[in-house]
């Protein structure tokens, strides 16, 4: 089953991909002049910070010496 929001998204990206020859130097550039015409409505988020592992793991078995 195709999802139509997908299938317009694709539509409008292959659009915006040959209007630069598929050049992503020259696409990636717009969408940075694009973003930042947007001003406040761009959200920046802090990066994720992982969490320590639990003593709850099991810890991997040594192996013997021949």
């Amino acid at each position: 089953m195709k999802d139509p929001f997908v299938e317009e998204v694709r539509k409008h990206r292959l659009e915006h991909t040959r209007q630069f020859d598929s050049d992503l130097h020259r696409i990636c550039e717009d969408l940075r002049e694009f973003e930042a015409t947007l001003g406040e409505r761009v959200v920046t988020l802090e990066p994720k910070r992982r969490r320590p592992a639990t003593a709850s793991r099991k810890a991997t078995p040594k192996r013997r010496k021949p």
